[in-house]
């Protein structure tokens, strides 16, 4: 069984390119879609930058994230909502603040299981979350 490509890029939320440049990047990296990180805890890092921004823009639930992050256009979003509610245990509509980073936490790791079908690993998760700081605890 290969190692899934999030794993691969140290991108283990699969952020595609865009113009947002993240700490711990790779430039000029080899995959032509998604972006790749130096470590793993960069990739969550970057993560959590993202979804702080989504906080920013009024994307304070998981099913607002989620909508956002897997569009129906590209993804079953219905089926990845439901597995990142049931994954994290919280609920698909509780708001969520810059204060909720235990929550932020759960949410990422289900993200991450559902991008790339296997468990987070949670120290480099826990790293990633550290180095950012839109999200608190």
């Amino acid at each position: 069984m290969s190692t899934p490509r999030g794993i691969r890029n140290n991108n283990p939320l699969n952020i595609r390119h865009n113009k947002d440049f993240f700490q711990g990047e790779v430039l000029g990296g080899t995959d032509k879609s998604f972006k790749q990180f130096v470590s793993a805890a960069y990739g969550y890092r970057a993560a959590f930058v993202t979804l702080g921004t989504y906080l920013q823009r009024g994307r304070n639930t998981i099913d607002k994230i989620i909508r956002a992050w897997a569009p129906p256009t590209e993804n079953n979003t219905e089926s990845y909502i439901a597995n990142v509610e049931k994954r994290s245990g919280v609920g698909r509509f509780k708001v969520l603040t810059a204060c909720s980073g235990s929550d932020y936490r759960k949410i990422v790791a289900a993200m991450c299981h559902c991008e790339n079908g296997q468990p987070a690993n949670l120290a480099d998760l826990e790293m990633g979350f550290r180095l950012q700081h839109k999200i608190k605890d």
